[in-house]
């Protein structure tokens, strides 16, 4: 069932996995359809060579369509951010470096530096830390990620929205990029970020 979600869900995560933005045993993916199917990475599941078998399918009630496979231990953060977010069909979760060095730290992640970060970015939110895979985290980043495309989870890891799988892995990517910018910034000592005007212009730019 569900043949292409599943395809595409796996293929983004291992792009993922190629591109570092997660390890081996690191991280989730999921999408959701028109219909309100949702597809999610199985637990315990290898990351670098993940296919569709791998891939679970959820009822738009939430129950499990194949059973034979092990949830995700996040799927209950996922599914909270669609019920939030009914404008987001793609989700993506993962633990790379820089952002997740951020993440530890308990450190923002500036976005207005450069126009693709703001742009692609906008606020970077900032989830406070809960046991992973508990309800708390699910409902800590359901709460943030319903005004925020991007976000660091304290002491975790990082999250990113779309509404396709394509625009979560870009702006994953986007927001590790940014974040290794961040921290380069800091190593030389400088501050230097767009102005209130630049921000301004990028965050209505297509709006009129």
């Amino acid at each position: 069932m569900f043949e292409l979600e599943r395809i595409r869900v796996a293929e983004t995560m291992r792009r993922l996995y190629d591109r570092r933005l997660t390890t081996v045993s690191g991280g989730n993916v999921s999408m959701r359809n028109a219909e309100g199917y949702v597809f999610i990475t199985a637990s315990q599941s290898d990351k670098s060579c993940i296919d569709m078998r791998k891939v679970i399918i959820l009822s738009p009630e939430g129950d499990n369509l194949t059973p034979k496979l092990k949830p995700s231990m996040e799927t209950q953060m996922h599914l909270s951010i669609y019920k939030s977010r009914p404008d987001v069909f793609a989700i993506v979760h993962s633990h790379p470096v820089y952002a997740s060095t951020f993440a530890v730290a308990e450190m923002a992640v500036d976005s207005a530096i450069t126009g693709e970060a703001r742009y692609m970015l906008g606020n970077v939110g900032m989830v406070e830390y809960h046991l992973m895979g508990s309800p708390e985290l699910a409902d800590a980043c359901a709460k943030v990620m319903s005004s925020a495309n991007a976000a660091i989870m304290a002491k975790h890891g990082a999250i990113t929205l779309g509404k396709t799988l394509f625009e979560a892995f870009d702006r994953m990517e986007v927001l590790e990029n940014t974040a290794h910018i961040n921290y380069n910034l800091r190593t030389i000592g400088c501050s230097s970020r767009l102005s209130d005007e630049q921000i301004n212009d990028i965050d209505n730019f297509g709006k009129n």
